[in-house]
């Protein structure tokens, strides 16, 4: 192969060239007649956007919702699919004239997709802005426009262990129920151990469902972890918090397992500092990333140091400039959304890479569990602003959302 490469000639590869643009020049400007019908059925499983209906909504413990969606023929979706378990849609939504986008955990199966089904569940938010706006306005018949399933939440067998011990907590279940669903299904061959954490028994989503699914298939079981301090005393359930002492007595001994970890920002916090303890090889720990960060400076390991409370942001989409006025504890996709200017997104978790980013002047933080920046990035001031803080006046080239 090597011997082969040096015997290229740059001439030739010019004299190629050469004839390559007269056979172009000679052809017809009509395509010709599709004949492979490969790209067709790629863009069909793979449709970037897709739209959709509500068909029912359900309500659930703390006014959660679970909503069920099924494909809008009428706006050109004929069909839902996605596998493996695990995925996330976003959710396209227009409020008080902003483009926003949102992730939410596909909690159905992919046997229910292939009967033209989705259901995500969406809990209220404390000052939560698409969330909240869902839950206010959604309703039976609501036409919705959502992304094709997505993310790297799913059993993949060549990286992860037989055996799994899935952390939720609170609306973090969604991602398990579709797992769960799908192992008792036949879809999935792994064993799943969720250890499930809530204030109590009324706040558990899909109880029900998950304990009726332990029971219909051994290579899954529930365990519920309940942190109030008045729950009582029960060989029911465990009480607490889920700690390295607690997954160490579900996890299977002498066998390697893998985490699977998804819920709010405090639990990955907490939990993260335990599963230290465990000592696993990284490739077993794998976290759901849910959402976008808030509050900057309650992170931790935010940086030390006076900066000013607003900031200046400049930002470049193609041929215009905008400039807008950013609050430090947001990320820049927050503030350029906020003034109004759609930006791409999808994961909102720095995962994706759809907002991908050029920082041409100005300080900024990542926090490091969501920087997934290519090695390239950060001297080239590469960044994803859904998880790019400001500390000081920025401007940055954003990519036009589409």
């Amino acid at each position: 192969m090597a011997d082969n490469f040096n015997k290229l000639s740059m001439k030739g590869f010019l004299d190629n060239l050469k004839g390559r643009s007269a056979r172009l020049a000679a052809g017809s400007p009509t395509p010709p007649p599709a004949t492979d019908t490969s790209r067709e059925i790629a863009r069909a499983l793979h449709p970037g956007v897709q739209y959709a209906t509500v068909s029912s909504v359900a309500d659930l413990p703390d006014g959660a919702k679970a909503y069920e969606l099924v494909p809008d023929k009428i706006r050109g979706t004929e069909a839902f699919a996605f596998a493996p378990a695990g995925k996330y849609l976003t959710v396209f939504a227009e409020i008080n004239g902003m483009t926003v986008t949102r992730p939410y955990s596909i909690a159905s199966s992919p046997a229910d997709s292939c009967r033209n089904k989705y259901m995500i569940a969406i809990k209220p938010v404390e000052g939560g802005f698409v969330s909240n706006y869902i839950i206010d306005t959604w309703k039976e018949g609501t036409a919705v426009k959502i992304s094709d399933p997505t993310g790297n939440f799913d059993y993949q067998p060549l990286r992860d262990a037989q055996k799994v011990i899935g952390i939720a907590g609170g609306s973090g279940i969604t991602p398990f129920l579709s797992f769960a669903n799908a192992i008792a299904d036949g879809d999935e061959d792994f064993e799943l151990t969720l250890l499930y954490g809530s204030r109590n028994e009324k706040a558990e989503l899909f109880r029900e469902e998950l304990d009726a699914l332990a029971e219909k298939t051994e290579k899954f079981r529930i365990v519920h972890v309940y942190s109030d301090d008045d729950v009582p005393e029960s060989d029911g359930y465990e009480k607490g918090f889920v700690t390295a002492d607690l997954i160490k007595k579900y996890a299977p001994e002498g066998e390697p397992y893998s985490l699977f970890i998804c819920g709010p920002q405090a639990m990955y916090n907490f939990v993260d500092e335990e599963i230290k303890k465990l000592d696993l090889p990284r490739k077993y720990v794998r976290h759901e990333l849910f959402g976008e960060p808030h509050n900057a400076s309650s992170i931790r390991n935010y940086p030390e140091g006076d900066f000013p409370a607003t900031v200046c942001i400049t930002v470049h989409i193609q041929d215009k400039t905008y400039s807008v006025t950013g609050n430090i504890n947001d990320t820049i996709m927050q503030s350029i959304e906020k003034s109004g200017i759609a930006v791409p997104a999808r994961c909102r978790s720095g995962e994706c890479g759809f907002c991908h980013s050029i920082v041409l002047a100005g300080k900024y933080w990542i926090p490091e569990n969501l920087d997934f920046r290519r090695l390239a990035d950060e001297p080239f001031g590469g960044v994803h602003p859904c998880v790019t803080f400001p500390l000081s006046d920025i401007e940055i080239d954003v990519p036009a959302a589409k």
